[in-house]
């Protein structure tokens, strides 16, 4: 199976309903050989784009990562992105706000991260957690300082949805691309990976009784996802729902759309005019003589 991108892309407008979208279709490969063919394959294509997007220095790229726990992102993360130059490629983990970040608007954590030009940023979560996790625990908002007359349900959600898209708008007409992934994950492999978190001695470290607490708010979750993909979905900055219940195959899913991305841009390197051409002429001859 060839994989297609449009299949995996959220459309402008759409109204999404997880329960339409698999968590698991037939996977490209066909043994573990394969899959590690292929996946190199698409590493090393994506290290030489890279080299391409640091050279030409006109865009920057943003991959945002969503999920729910054990979904699979820091390994989509450490597998696809594992050929990329270190010095052109930052990942960043957002977690709980700290009191500092508490006292700013609710995008000014992660806009001090964004990527320079010719580097690739990856947000492991992002500003997308003020309208996800924010809007399960409803006591998290009420903590974040804001005016009462601000605090309200009904409303600031389609307002924190205008201000994401408007900040990746600017982001667009700024030179940075944006694609965003959202690993589907269903409810039973999270329970099997979690179960595999506690017999396997070597992942122990990886489970918390906090992450069994947030299965209970599962719907929930899945609510708010619907609304966040169906809001902020854009032309420029479009969401991917990746089957994540096979991990390999959800890696070569988010390779293949980043890829296409990749290509998609209007890269070059740098030409070499006659005069610079003339310097490097010149330079060469002295190399070539013996000191």
């Amino acid at each position: 199976m060839k994989i297609n991108s449009k299949n995996f892309r959220v459309g402008e407008g759409e109204k999404v309903n997880l329960k339409k979208w698999p968590t698991r279709v037939k996977p490209v490969y066909q043994s573990k050989e394969q899959y590690q063919e292929l996946l190199a394959e698409q590493v090393a294509e994506l290290s030489e784009l890279q080299q391409l997007l640091y050279a030409s220095n006109r865009y920057a790229v943003l991959l945002i990562f969503q999920a729910m726990d054990a979904a699979g992102k820091d390994g989509a993360i450490k597998h696809v992105m594992f050929g990329v130059n270190p010095q052109g490629c930052q990942v960043f983990s957002f977690k709980h706000p700290s009191a500092t970040e508490l006292e700013h608007d609710f995008l000014w954590r992660t806009s001090q991260c964004f990527p320079e030009r010719g580097r690739i940023g990856i947000f492991n979560r992002s500003y997308y957690e003020e309208v996800l996790i924010v809007r399960v625990h409803p006591e998290i908002l009420r903590g974040q300082g804001l005016p009462e007359e601000l605090v309200d349900e009904e409303t600031i959600w389609r307002e924190r949805y205008r201000s994401i898209v408007d900040l990746e708008n600017h982001l667009y007409r700024n030179g940075t691309r944006i694609i965003k992934f959202f690993l589907h994950l269903s409810k039973e492999e999270q329970r099997k990976r979690f179960l595999a978190r506690i017999d396997e001695p070597e992942k122990n470290w990886k489970f918390s009784l906090a992450d069994i607490e947030e299965r209970k708010y599962w719907k929930q979750y899945m609510h708010a996802y619907e609304a966040c993909l169906s809001a902020t979905s854009t032309k420029i900055a479009p969401w991917y729902v990746v089957p994540a219940d096979d991990k390999e195959n959800a890696r070569l899913i988010v390779s293949r759309i980043i890829l296409d991305t990749f290509k998609a841009l209007d890269m070059r390197y740098p030409k070499t005019d006659a005069k610079r051409r003339q310097e490097l002429l010149s330079i060469r001859k002295r190399l070539a003589k013996h000191d």
